[in-house]
């Protein structure tokens, strides 16, 4: 008789219909499905922030070194390119390496249909080779700079990265026409 009573209970604690109704457990299950998509959106949330926050920082820094250029203080006392590239690094945060990621390309244009603006990223390299000619007084100058930054999230293959290393490049330009300055001799 305990044979048949016990086998009763253990029927119906695992019949289909008590499982229906049972709710335990159902919130982890949930969040379960739900956590790997939403915290793979998340980060590449937080990850895209930080390249629009990295490439204004960028654009800003290259925006006021550029200011040297226009001005006629580079080219008045003789501002090489490794000197302007200084330049624009003492205007970039700690996070930034300018040492290994930082290429800056100076040049001149006659006008602003003949200035150089190609994208200079081919097949997931630079296609640029850096040049700096400030210019001389009233001339049309073009400056940009290119910053390879690491991509830390890549889910499904959907990434940031537009280098063959796996790093993304942002870029910062800035096009001015050179003041009347005074060229010293």
């Amino acid at each position: 008789m305990r044979v048949a009573v016990a086998l009763r209970s253990l029927k119906s604690r695992l019949s289909p219909k008590r499982f229906r109704r049972d709710e335990n457990g159902a919130v982890a299950v949930e969040f379960g499905m739900v956590a790997l998509p939403f915290f793979a959106l998340l980060f590449s949330i937080i990850e895209i922030s930080l390249s629009f926050f990295s490439n204004q920082i960028l654009e800003t820094a290259v925006s006021d070194a550029s200011r040297l250029i226009m001005t006629g203080q580079a080219q008045n006392s003789g501002m090489t390119a490794l000197q302007f590239r200084t330049a624009v690094c003492d205007r970039l945060p700690a996070m930034f390496d300018c040492e290994n990621n930082l290429s800056i390309d100076v040049r001149t244009a006659a006008n602003f249909n003949a200035a150089d603006v190609s994208r200079p990223i081919i097949n997931g390299a630079l296609a640029w080779t850096p040049q700096f000619d400030p210019g001389d007084p009233e001339e049309l100058v073009i400056v940009r700079a290119a910053y390879a930054i690491p991509v830390l999230t890549n889910f499904y293959g959907a990434s940031l990265a537009n280098l063959n290393d796996g790093r993304m490049r942002i870029l910062a330009s800035t096009s001015f026409r050179n003041e009347p300055y005074e060229p010293t001799p």
